[in-house]
This record gives structure tokens, C-alpha cells and sequence, in this order.
């Protein structure tokens, strides 16, 4: 199918996302969908310092040239993330509180406020946001938008994320990595010829990300197979049916080949379509990233540095890839099934192990809250158990058939230029051994881990991948 069919494909299943403009040398186009979809409405122009001259400066001037009222909103810091602070700076911007936004983004004190305080009725006296840059400053414009009951118009820069065109915002509040439910954006005009441009690292971080679907994949088989969130076939077709295609050539990524890019960059945006139509993040992510939302909570830095989410997203990816591999050694036919019933534990126990293990995180009660709502009682489980053994060489075929090995893993991430070793984002073997009961409890979305400590069979997936000889043999 050509890349024009898959993307009028993915619009019709789109929620919120009406025009995707993908091209080189396109960003004019950007006038042309605001005057469609915003007809006399005033934009502004959000950038950083290094996406405005980039780009952003040319937007605007073709806004203006275009006859559109537009300002411009020029983020200074040069090392943001996407916090709540920030997210109250744009709502600032969307109501033209330029100078209020200004001194929230220079503040060094701050506490984060009630998401419900930041929330308003529609008005045509609101600006109307114009998001040039990568997933952060995305991230802050939709959320922001979607405070003020309205769209905004995407201009990426980099093929760095799938944020771009999916539902929701990847916020942190109360210092964890939270989603925040919130529509996409109504237009996405994406130049190739500057998102093939930008720095290696961040097209290596996009891939990374654009990767994680396939761990990710088979953890939604998983919840499917349980009946905790069940496969949307329009949702999972519109990325899966194409993504090895998206991921087959990583020298031509790391080279950045521009069709090599544009291939990417479809991937990713097909990502958060996949999003869309789900309305949730279910089709992208699993435990994969949420190793990086623990990297995130726990204020990493390597080298002084934040590292960027694709790149942690490299190393959940290739660890849960680790985990598919012991996975596929086990012979889960012989699992007994009342031995598994008998220690399974009960709620109670369960929340007492979560608040130990978050005890001295920044959300102490993250783990207990995902629990109490994941968890399962005993006649579930166990018909979850007897299904596993009944089937389980047609399913394990079936995951076999979507997760790709940790060797394969590696060698393409080595290729395109992402992290390919632990080390390399400036963690440990140990450290990511240590984050498995952590990353199990970090959300109530149903898991690899969750059926391996229903199963009884959690160490035989975890215990190898460190051991002698494992993956992350340490």
C-alpha cells in the first residue's frame, strides 16, 4: 500500500486529527490549514530557541505574509521537559498573558497547581497555538489547547517521537510521568526536509520509540488474551500491519536518507493515529516506556544531561524484548495451575509490597494505586491460568510472530545510532534489574509481568536476562 493510501487510511479512523501534510520543503502549508480549520482567529508561534531559527521564524513570517494576526512565544530555557510548570506557562500564552508566561518559565520555585483550576470554556479571544518543535513542546500545546476547549496546528522537527498525532499528553505532575487525556492536533504539517535535518540523536530517539511498538504489541496481546484491554482491529492494523516495513532499513535512518526519515516519520504519526482511534496509548506503549518514566521520576541524568525519552525508551525496549525470550524457553503447558492459585496473594499483601517498593520514590502511592486496580481475585486468575496452558503453543506462536528477539533488537538499534547498552543513557545492568517490580506496579495497564506473577513463572523470565550469559549479564 502506498504511503498516500496508508495516511487517507489512518485519517478516516482519526479522531481528532483532519489534515496531515507530509513533504519537502512544505511548511507553508501550515498558513494554508490554520486559515482552513482557524478562519480569523489570531495564532501563535511556540518554539524554542534552537526550533525557532530553525523553522519557526519561517512560519511565522509565512503567517503574517499569509494575512494572519500571529504572534510569537520563544521559549529561553535551554533544558526543559515536559513538566507542569510548563504546561501553565502555554495555558498562559493561549490567553496572551505573555509576560505572566514569561516569569513562570524564569521561576525557580514552584509547586504544581489543580489541573482542574487550568481548565476553560471556549472563546474566539483565545490565541490559537502553533506547536514548531519536537514531542515537549507538543506535549505542553495540546494539553494547553485542550484547557481552552480547542485545537492547534502541529509544525515537528524532528522525527522524534509518536506524540505528535496521539491522544493524550505525556505530562509530568506530582513529579511522575503521567497521561493526560486531551485530543491531537487538528493538522500536522510535517516538512521532511527539516525533520531529515535534525540532530542524528533525536531521528535515533524516534526510532527507538517507533520500535517499542513491537515489545508493546505483545504485551496488548497479552491483556487481550485475559480480556483486561482488548485489541481494536482498526487501532492495531493501522500501525502493526506496516511498522516492519517503517523499521527495515536503520542505516538509511542513521544516513538520513530523507525517504528513509519520511518512512519514520509516517510510522510514528500512524503510531498515534493508532492512539486516536483507541483513545488511549495502549497501541505504543507497555513496559517499555514505562522504565523510562521510572528513569524520569527518578531525576536521571547522565553526564549532567536529561536523557531524551526515546532514548531510555531503547533500553525498556530491548529489555522487554529480553523478557519475550525467556518467555518463549518456557513450556507453560505444565504450569500447575492450583500451585499458582495457592500463592497467589491477596490484595491486601499486594498493596503492602507496592508502598514498600515506591516508599522512597517521588509518588510513594503510585504502585499502590495501580494495583488495587489491576488486581485479580482467584477464580479469575486462575481461568486466565487455564487458558494459558490450554493454548499456549498457539499463543506463544502468535507472540513469536510479533516481538522480535533482543539480538535482532540490538543489531538494528546499533545501526540506526540509538542506545544499544545500558550504559550508553548512563544506567546500569543492575539499576534496570532493580526496576522490574517497580515498572509492574507502575500502571494499572495489564502486562507481561502481571500474567508472569499470576503464572508463578516472573523469576524465570527476569532472573536469566542478568544472569550468566543473559542479555544484561551482570
Amino acid at each position: 500500500m502506498s504511503s498516500e493510501k496508508r495516511i487517507a487510511k489512518a485519517l478516516a479512523i482519526s479522531t481528532d486529527t483532519k489534515a496531515f501534510e507530509m513533504g519537502q520543503g512544505i511548511y507553508e502549508k501550515a498558513s494554508e490549514v490554520f486559515l482552513k480549520y482557524f478562519p480569523g482567529r489570531k495564532a501563535v508561534i511556540v518554539a524554542d530557541i534552537n526550533t525557532w531559527p530553525v523553522l519557526g521564524e519561517r512560519v511565522y513570517e509565512n503567517f503574517v505574509a499569509a494575512g494572519i494576526q500571529a504572534d510569537k512565544y520563544i521559549i529561553e530555557k535551554e533544558e526543559f521537559h515536559a513538566d507542569w510548570k510548563y504546561v501553565e506557562m502555554v495555558d498562559l500564552v493561549v490567553e496572551g498573558r505573555y509576560e505572566e508566561a514569561k516569569n513562570l518559565e524564569k521561576a525557580t520555585a514552584y509547586e504544581d497547581t489543580d489541573p482542574a483550576r487550568l481548565v476553560k470554556d471556549a472563546s474566539d479571544d483565545y490565541n490559537v497555538l502553533v506547536s514548531v518543535g519536537s514531542g515537549v513542546i507538543n506535549d505542553l500545546c495540546k494539553l494547553a489547547s485542550h484547557h481552552h476547549a480547542q485545537s492547534y496546528v502541529c509544525v515537528p522537527t524532528a522525527a522524534s517521537v509518536d506524540g505528535y498525532s496521539s491522544f493524550g499528553a505525556s505530562i509530568t505532575y506530582l513529579s511522575a510521568k503521567q497521561t493526560f487525556n486531551c485530543p491531537a492536533p487538528v493538522a500536522i504539517v510535517a516538512d521532511i526536509e527539516v525533520i531529515a535535518a535534525a540532530p542524528k540523536e533525536m531521528t535515533a530517539a524516534g526510532y527507538a520509540d517507533l520500535a517499542a511498538k513491537i515489545p508493546a504489541g505483545g504485551e496488548w496481546m497479552i491483556s487481550d488474551f485475559v480480556g483486561s484491554e482488548l485489541i481494536q482491529d482498526d487501532a492495531w492494523h493501522i500501525l502493526q500491519d506496516y511498522i516492519d516495513d517503517f523499521l527495515a532499513d536503520p542505516d538509511a535512518v542513521a544516513a538520513g536518507d530523507p525517504q528513509a526519515i519520511a518512512d519514520l516519520f509516517e510510522g510514528l504519526t500512524l503510531s498515534g493515529f493508532a492512539m486516536q482511534a483507541a483513545r488511549s496509548s495502549r497501541p505504543a506503549s507497555c513496559c517499555d516506556h514505562l522504565f523510562s518514566h521510572f528513569l524520569d521520576m527518578s531525576g536521571h541524568r547522565f553526564n549532567g544531561k536529561l536523557q531524551s525519552h526515546g532514548f531510555q525508551v531503547a533500553i525498556g525496549t530491548l529489555t522487554m524484548c529480553a523478557a519475550f525470550d525467556e518467555l518463549f524457553k518456557l513450556d507453560l503447558t505444565q504450569l500447575d495451575v492450583e500451585a499458582c492459585i495457592a500463592a497467589w496473594p491477596s490484595l491486601e499483601s499486594e498493596q503492602a509490597r507496592a508502598l514498600e517498593l515506591f516508599k522512597d520514590t517521588a509518588a510513594p502511592n503510585l504502585g499502590y494505586e495501580s494495583i488495587t486496580s489491576k488486581y485479580e481475585d482467584k477464580e479469575k486468575v486462575r481461568q486466565d491460568l487455564e487458558k494459558l496452558v490450554a493454548t499456549w503453543p498457539e499463543f506463544k506462536a502468535k507472540l513469536q510472530g510479533q516481538v522480535y528477539s533482543f539480538a535482532k533488537m540490538q543489531d538494528m538499534f546499533r545501526r540506526a545510532g540509538a542506545p544499544y547498552e545500558t550504559e550508553h543513557i548512563g544506567v546500569t545492568r543492575e539499576q534496570i534489574r532493580d526496576m522490574f517490580p517497580i515498572v509492574q506496579l507502575m500502571r494499572y495497564r495489564y502486562n507481561l509481568l502481571d500474567i508472569a506473577k499470576r503464572g508463578q513463572f516472573y523469576d524465570a523470565i527476569v532472573d536469566p536476562i542478568f544472569a550468566k550469559g543473559g542479555a544484561w549479564e551482570c
